[in-house]
C-alpha cells in the first residue's frame, strides 16, 4: 500500500493530460482483469434493452472512468490545495446557500466516479460540512485517506461503526450531511424496491434523519468532463420526507436512475448493488 500512496504522490507532478492518457490504459487492463463480470451483471439487470455489445461499450468506459478518478487522486491527496481543487467547478450552489445555516441539510451523493473529488471541494466551500466512512483494514491506507479528507478543511468523519447518533448531533448543529447512501448495505434498516425495475436492497435512513431533524435533501451529482470535473446541486426536494419509508427510497433509487441515465458509464456499477436479495430469492451474481 505504501508503494500505492507513493505511486499516487508521484502522479502529482504529471500534466493533466498524461495521467488521462495512463487512465486509458490502466482502464482496459482494471476492464480485463477486475470485476468485468460484475460490471455487465448489473449493466444487463438495469439497461437489459441495449444490446451486448451496448452495454460492453459501457463497461469499459466505467473502467477508464473509475481509472482516472483514481489516479486523479494524486493531485487531489498531494498538489497544493488551491491546485488540486483548480479543475473543479460548482454549478448552482445557491441550493445549498439558501438553506445554510438556516435549517439541516442532507447532501445526497449518489456513487458516481467523480464522488471523492466532488466530496473535496464541497467540503473546501463548506468547512462545516461531515461525512460518514468505513474504516479500511489497512491502517497505512485508512490514514492516507483521512488525511486526504481533512486537508480540505476540518471535517467531522463519522465511522459507520459509530452508528448514527454522532450524525444525528451533527445534523442538529447544521452541519452539512454529505451522504452516500445508494449502496447495498444489507437487509437491515433497508427496503427492497425497484432500482431500474430490479429490487434492490436500499436504506431508509435518509427518511428517518430527515423527520427527526428537519433536514432538506439536496442532491450533489459530480460528474467527471473531458478535462475538469462539475458538482451540481439540485433544488431541496419538497415533501420529504413523506411518512412512507419506501415510497421515499423508490423516489431517491428514480432520481439516481435518472442521473444515471445521463452519464451511464459513470455510476460504481462495480459494486454488487443487487447482492442482498428478498427472501427465497436466489443470487443473481452467481
Amino acid at each position: 500500500m505504501r508503494l500505492v500512496l507513493a505511486f499516487l504522490w508521484c502522479l502529482r507532478w504529471l500534466p493533466p493530460a498524461w495521467v488521462r492518457a495512463l487512465s486509458r490504459v490502466m482502464g482496459s487492463l482494471l476492464y480485463r482483469f477486475g470485476r468485468r463480470r460484475i460490471t455487465l451483471v448489473n449493466l444487463r439487470l438495469c439497461f437489459p434493452e441495449k444490446t451486448e455489445e451496448e452495454r460492453i461499450a459501457i463497461g469499459r468506459r466505467v473502467f477508464q472512468n473509475l481509472a482516472r478518478a483514481t489516479l486523479e487522486l494524486g493531485r487531489l491527496w498531494y498538489a497544493p490545495v488551491d491546485a488540486a481543487l483548480a479543475n473543479i467547478r460548482m454549478v448552482d450552489r445557491h441550493h445549498i446557500d439558501e438553506l445554510r445555516g438556516k435549517q439541516p441539510i442532507i447532501i445526497l451523493a449518489p456513487h458516481f466516479v467523480g464522488l471523492d473529488i466532488g466530496g473535496a471541494k464541497v467540503s473546501f466551500e463548506y468547512p462545516e460540512t461531515f461525512s460518514m466512512y468505513s474504516t479500511q483494514k489497512n491502517k497505512v491506507f485508512d490514514a492516507a485517506l483521512r488525511r486526504a479528507r481533512e486537508r480540505f478543511g476540518a471535517p467531522l468523519l463519522v465511522t459507520r461503526q459509530q452508528g448514527l447518533r454522532p450524525v444525528l448531533k451533527a445534523l442538529k448543529q447544521l452541519k452539512p450531511f454529505y451522504y452516500l447512501p445508494d449502496m447495498d448495505f444489507g437487509a437491515r434498516d433497508a427496503a427492497f424496491v425497484p432500482f431500474f425495475g430490479v429490487p434492490a436492497a436500499t436504506v431508509t435512513a435518509m427518511s428517518r434523519l430527515s423527520e427527526i431533524t428537519g433536514a432538506k435533501v439536496v442532491p450533489c451529482i459530480t460528474r467527471q468532463c473531458e478535462a475538469d470535473y462539475e458538482v451540481r446541486f439540485y433544488p431541496a426536494w419538497d415533501d420529504f420526507p413523506s411518512g412512507d419509508l419506501e415510497a421515499d427510497a423508490r423516489r431517491m433509487n428514480a432520481f439516481i436512475e435518472d442521473r444515471i441515465r445521463e452519464m451511464p458509464d459513470q455510476y460504481f456499477w462495480v459494486h454488487k448493488r443487487f447482492k442482498t436479495r428478498p427472501p427465497g430469492e436466489p443470487s443473481l451474481y452467481r
